[in-house]
Parts: C-alpha cells; structure tokens; sequence
C-alpha cells in the first residue's frame, strides 16, 4: 500500500473515528485509491471481537446493480440485444412491457421502487415468476415517463433478462463473466467468512438488534451480493475504466454518462446505465451505494483523477451522506496530486501537426490539438463552447467521442497540394480564417476579407 503522510494519515483516521463514534457504528471501513493503488484504508470497531480486514466481507446492498448493469452491457455489445428494445421482447408479461432496456438500467421507466407484498428486504424472496407478475398496472408510478424514479424492481427485471438470454442464474453469469476474470473471488451471493454481521443500533440506548439477511429471491439482483474492501478496490478500478477483458473502456464510458437527473434543475447527482453519478466540488464522481438490512456501503471514483473511495459498515443507518466525499475533500487538502512532469512524446504522428492550431467556426476562434494518445481535441480558444475529443479512422476520418459532436464524423478538406484548409464536421465549416471565401459554404462573408 502506498504510503501517504503521516498528518494526512490523522486527518483520515480523525474522520474515520468521529464517523463511527458518534453515529455509534458497530464496524467501519474504509479507503482511498489512487492510480489503482490502495493509498489508506482504517477500520474502528469491530466484527467478532476483532478489527475487520480488508478481507472481511459486508453486504453491499445496491452496489450489485452495478454488475448487473454490466452483464447487460455485454450482452448489448454482443448484439444479443439493443438499449432501445422494449423489455417485452425478452421479459414478456408486465405493466413496464414497452419501456426500453435503457429506461429500466437508468431508473426512468416509472415503475415503483419496490416489488408488492412485504418488505422485501427482510423477508425471504420469491422466485422470477411471482415477481413479474406483480408488477401489473398498480406497479406504476405517476412519475412522468423518462423522469427519475429509482427502482428496485427494475434491477429484479434486469437480473431476468440476464439470466434468460444467458440460459442460467445472473449469479453464475456474474461469477463466470465478471468476477473470476477480475479476480473478485470474495464477492458473493451469501456470506462467505470472514464477514461481518448486520446490525440495528437501538436509537435511545447502545444495544444492538440482529438484523435478517434474508434470499431475496427474483428481487437479489437489486441488492444481495457480498464483497470486501480488496474486492471493491478492483471495482473501483473497473468503473474508473482499468476494465480487463470484461468490457470495452468505451462501454463503461457510456454508462457514465448522464442518462436521468435525481435532483432537477441543481444536477447535483443522477444516474447514468446502471451507474450513480455525483458531482462535487468540480470532480464528477460515478459509483453506487447499497443499502441492506445492517448494512450501508459506497463506492465513488473520480475517473478524471484516477481516484476512488470505499466505505463499508455493518449498520442499518448512521453513516452520513458526506463521510465518502470528506475522505477525498481530506486528500484533496492535504495531498493533492503532484502533475507528472511533463515531457515531450517520440510517438506523434508528425502528420497531425498540419492539422493543429486556430481554426474558426464563423468567427469564433477554436484550437485543435494533438493529445498524447494520438487524438485530436477541438476546444473553443476562449470560454465555454462545443468542445469533443476525436479518434482516427481507417479512412482518414475522425470520428468524435464526446461533448456535441460524439458519433460526429470529421473529415479534413486539402488543396491541391495536400495542405489542410477546413474541417467539415457533419456540415459545419471550420477555416483557417473567419469565414475563408475559398471554403465551401458559408464561403465567405462580404467585408471580412481583403478584395483579392
């Protein structure tokens, strides 16, 4: 484990013990990664009498439907489905038939939060059949189709459709496609030990509850799996694009990418395919929480800075909303990153240099840029503006990957002597000088340019 200094190693150990002293948590851990390297991880209180490891296994409630997203977005990059299929042509029969698969993995299908019958969580779980069953016309919500509407229910109906077109239990597709690649051996559908055991603290007095940790059935995908500080740490790493074979970087890109808004007009958090999305104090962080029966757990990575945070408690409630982000806020202050030093690349397409420097869209100044992984970033010169990174193509094309123009094809016109003079990107017109009058349209503008 990389080693941070010891002042900031207080600072964390400080947050770390208020957390779980004041909110009287029976078991806490938690970490901070860096560049895929474990940087500090702590625990305070107890699990059998002694400190719980990184090893110690604890519910991680909705964290699991963040696998389950994955295994449908590998079915999706197989081509055995499409995002804008309805749920009727795998899973037939319910009220949320016509809502699109992307729909259910981004919490905008209307469906209720939670399946009927008994409080799932703590009951044990039906099978498949009850559950789609159950979700008839009193299973939607007033929420207006595609607004955010946080559903259980849908990652139940996600875990089906899983398991249908893979021919076997979601679990053992998880275990088979996602976790013994990545080597998460220690994530679980049931308690494996070490682990810990779930609790209710009483609200007046120090004595805790036992609480059930019960199958939950058709419902588990929305919720059951177990994991450890080490195994998350590799989840981190996943989400922040370090993918293996399980995924292609680009896939995991999309996921995420804003899909629904929790919070309205503020877009402080939402949900992109399957993935929870924060932002805080510039960073954009993407993970998921869980909630269980004695349990709490989050996850967040910042994948612009290759950072990432985890906590695990044994608790039913108690640890606050911000213990997470004060973890990375405390790094932030203390040691932030130091820049690499920069140095100049032996691997530039020497070719691209053409193609760099001004170009204007009518009169408005851009900078097109060659970035050290061999894209080409178009940026307005000043300010906000329409801004995408774009990816070489066979053909001599770019193809963008981000901002406006991702999926946009960018295509270089030359003279004669093979000298760039504009950038036609899905039309619009990019010249060397505002409005060239030798570009194609707008082809100049009368009184801009000298008389030739």
């Amino acid at each position: 484990m990389t080693s941070l200094l010891p002042s900031t190693q207080r600072a964390l150990l400080r947050r770390l013990a208020v957390e779980q002293s004041e909110n009287r948590v029976p078991s806490l851990i938690a970490g901070l990664i860096r560049d895929g390297a474990t940087i500090w991880v702590d625990t305070r209180g107890r699990v059998g009498g002694c400190s719980s490891t990184t090893d110690t296994q604890y519910r991680i409630g909705s964290i699991t439907k963040t696998f389950v997203a994955v295994l449908v977005m590998r079915l999706r990059d197989e081509g055995r489905l499409d995002l804008v299929d309805k749920l009727d042509e795998y899973v037939p029969g319910t009220s949320i038939g016509k809502r699109s698969i992307s729909e259910i993995l981004s919490h905008s299908s209307g469906v209720t939060a939670e399946p009927a019958g008994q409080w799932w969580e703590r009951t044990p779980g039906g099978n498949a059949d009850e559950l789609l069953s159950s979700i008839d016309e009193h299973a939607l919500r007033p929420t207006p189709r595609h607004g955010f509407h946080y559903s259980n229910v849908g990652f139940g109906v996600l875990g089906e459709l899983v398991s249908r077109l893979r021919g076997a239990p979601w679990h053992e597709v998880l275990r088979r496609e996602i976790l013994a690649p990545l080597g998460m051996n220690r994530t679980t559908l049931s308690p494996v030990a070490p682990h810990a055991d779930g609790f209710a603290v009483h609200p007046w007095a120090d004595v805790l509850l036992s609480e059930p940790t019960e199958d939950a059935g058709a419902m588990a995908p929305a919720g059951q799996l177990w994991s450890t500080f080490d195994d998350l740490t590799r989840w981190v790493r996943f989400v922040s694009g370090d993918t293996g074979e399980v995924l292609h970087p680009d896939t995991v890109s999309e996921m995420r990418s804003p899909a629904a808004v929790d919070d309205g007009a503020e877009w402080r958090s939402g949900s992109g395919l399957g993935l929870q999305l924060l932002r805080h104090r510039g960073r954009r962080l993407v993970g998921h929480g869980g909630s269980m029966p004695g349990f709490l757990a989050t996850i967040w990575a910042d994948p612009a800075e290759a950072t990432g945070v985890i906590f695990m408690a044994n608790t039913t409630a108690g640890v606050t909303g911000a213990f997470a982000t004060d973890l990375l806020d405390l790094l932030e202050e203390h040691e932030p990153r130091i820049p690499a030093p920069w140095e100049p690349r032996a691997d530039v397409d020497m070719r691209l240099l053409d193609l760099t420097g001004q170009w204007y869209w009518g009169p408005m100044p851009h900078v097109l840029r060659v970035l050290p992984s061999g894209l080409l970033d178009l940026s307005p010169w000043q300010g906000r503006g329409r801004a995408s990174r774009f990816r070489a193509n066979a053909d001599g094309t770019w193809t963008g990957l981000d901002g406006y123009y991702a999926g946009e094809v960018l295509r270089v016109g030359r003279d004669a002597d093979g000298v760039p003079t504009h950038l036609d990107l899905n039309t619009f017109i990019f010249t060397r000088t505002p409005y060239a009058p030798d570009a194609p349209v707008p082809g100049g503008v009368a009184g801009w340019n000298p008389a030739r």
